[in-house]
């Protein structure tokens, strides 16, 4: 590693995710061209970008010399397609080239508060100088495309289509304890999963596990597949299933329905066969075991290292043994400490105290289950309490919202204290600043088997617009989004059916507080808009 291009960080240090990259910006900028290009290698001395500069090439720096293509391309999977990767292994460098700008920026966003650890070394990532690669015949680069090819045609190939939706997973050698949640956070970074069963079978652990789309099971079978969950055990046996869909009858630790979640509990009880289960569902395995933090499909001995530790307090905690959990349970762009069983509120910290209010709130966490108060803390109008319905819609909103920007500030979120947020005592007025919307009509999830649960997608640039009357036109929507100052990229109406469209907002940002302020908007004609965030993009 060229020490004058680039100055060591020190790892672990508490700093805020602005400060994550303060010797990054204060470089020189090296620029070869407007591509990078295979043959450059050897001369090449690195590619150093001001923060907030975006680029469909991502730069990735400090990586272990003795680092794979495969899980280089790893490291992007999770956000879209990987289109181009060029290795520089003697700068311990490499280029990443995404699909699209808007997969390069979730995946620097990302990575920004979370620094990835790959075989004990933190690896920086950034966005690069140059807006696209073009890699030469070298036997380097010919072995980086081969494994771009293997990987990524497996991971999102139309042509060849996921055998089947559903899931056989099998956990071998099973030293510490995994529960029905803990699955349900790994293999949720790679889509919605609908339903899932855990049992034990022949002394083995075993789940099957059904997603709304077999490109989702596609990618969590080709990226976890042989995993650790922990360092040196626990590993991931995945394959299809033949079955085309799960009939799960009771909603508890050994079956889930996430889009019934009126079923009854059943009789909860699990049957034991092997003899490491036997702890698997106590009270308190999780908080006190080596579960760590946000859930991701990465390569063998990959943590997930917090960068802001002062917010996050045991993001990726020691196991026994001093080892850490080799594979960080899934989530959005934030770890998050694994929620409790039955904490479903939430601290919102960070908060634009000018701007903020309970009725953002509802509206932004509802995307991700119905909320049912909020509370602005009185003197500390930054933060905030979110009730939601259950457990896991709060863990499916801290998942999805940890680091987004809202108001011009990141979210953080974790599990709160509080099982329930107290409304203000009768005569005790608190300005508003605490809300019950247990009776709002404006929940998603309330009707059971609602297709809302199928549609449930990290924040993008991209809206999904349903609910519109015939007279509205394109103009009227542009128009409408174009109000709060926002940037309208792209519009679109579905072909089959006018009443749904996407709208491609300027930025993640814009399109988060646009659906705060356009969802429910009356369009007239008895019709409301319908807003939520879109896996598709215009």
């Amino acid at each position: 590693m060229d020490g004058s291009v680039h100055q060591d960080l020190t790892v672990g240090t508490k700093r805020g995710s602005e400060e994550l990259f303060p010797s990054v910006s204060s470089a020189p900028p090296y620029i070869m061209s407007t591509t990078a290009n295979g043959n450059d290698s050897k001369k090449f001395k690195g590619d150093i970008r001001g923060p907030g500069v975006p680029s469909r090439v991502i730069h990735i720096r400090k990586l272990p010399t003795d680092i794979s293509e495969a899980e280089v391309i790893s490291l992007g999977l999770p956000f879209g397609d990987v289109t181009n990767l060029l290795m520089l292994k003697a700068k311990n460098q490499a280029f990443l080239e995404m699909n699209s700008e808007e997969a390069a920026q979730n995946m620097v966003g990302y990575y920004s508060t979370l620094v990835p650890i790959i075989r004990h070394h933190p690896v920086y990532i950034q966005f690069s100088n140059h807006k696209e690669l073009k890699t030469d015949n070298s036997p380097n680069q010919e072995r980086a495309q081969a494994a771009l090819r293997a990987l990524t045609t497996s991971h999102v190939d139309a042509a060849l289509p996921a055998p089947s939706t559903v899931l056989r997973v099998v956990v071998e050698n099973l030293i510490y304890p995994v529960t029905l949640d803990a699955l349900c956070q790994i293999f949720s970074k790679f889509g919605t999963v609908l339903r899932i069963i855990v049992f034990t079978k022949n002394s083995q652990f075993q789940a099957l596990l059904q997603y709304v789309d077999g490109a989702s099971a596609q990618s969590a079978k080709l990226s976890l597949d042989g995993q650790n969950i922990y360092n040196g055990c626990c590993t991931l046996r995945i394959s299809f299933s033949k079955l085309t869909t799960l009939n799960v009858k009771y909603n508890n630790e050994k079956s889930r329905d996430f889009t019934r979640p009126d079923l009854p509990t059943g009789d909860s009880q699990p049957t034991m066969e092997h003899p490491a289960m036997a702890t698997a569902f106590t009270p308190g395995i999780i908080s006190a075991g080596p579960y760590g933090g946000a859930a991701h499909g990465f390569p063998p001995a990959f943590t997930l290292q917090p960068a802001m530790t002062s917010h996050y307090p045991g993001l990726v905690p020691t196991m026994q043994g001093g080892a850490l959990a080799s594979l960080s349970l899934p989530g959005g762009r934030l770890g998050f400490p694994h929620m409790s069983a039955g904490v479903s509120v939430l601290l919102v910290s960070n908060l634009n105290p000018e701007r903020v209010t309970p009725h953002c709130l509802f509206i932004l966490f509802g995307v991700y289950g119905d909320v049912m108060r909020v509370k602005i803390l009185f003197n500390k109008k930054e933060n905030a309490l979110v009730q939601m319905s259950d457990c896991t819609q709060a863990q499916l909103a801290m998942s999805h919202l940890s680091g987004q920007q809202l108001h011009g500030k990141p979210l953080r979120i974790t599990p709160s204290k509080h099982t329930s947020v107290q409304l203000p005592r009768e005569g005790h007025e608190d300005q508003g600043l605490t809300k019950d919307y247990s009776n709002s009509p404006l929940h998603r999830f309330k009707k059971p088997g609602s297709k809302n649960y199928s549609n449930i997608f990290p924040p993008s640039a991209t809206l999904h617009l349903s609910n519109i009357p015939p007279s509205v036109v394109e103009d009227d929507l542009k128009m409408l989004f174009s109000t709060s100052g926002a940037m309208v990229k792209a519009f679109k109406f579905f072909q089959k059916d006018h009443k749904m469209a996407l709208i491609q907002m300027g930025s993640v940002e814009e399109a988060i507080e646009s659906l705060i302020e356009f969802h429910n908007h009356d369009l007239g004609e008895n019709h409301h808009l319908r807003v939520s965030f879109s896996k598709s993009s215009i």
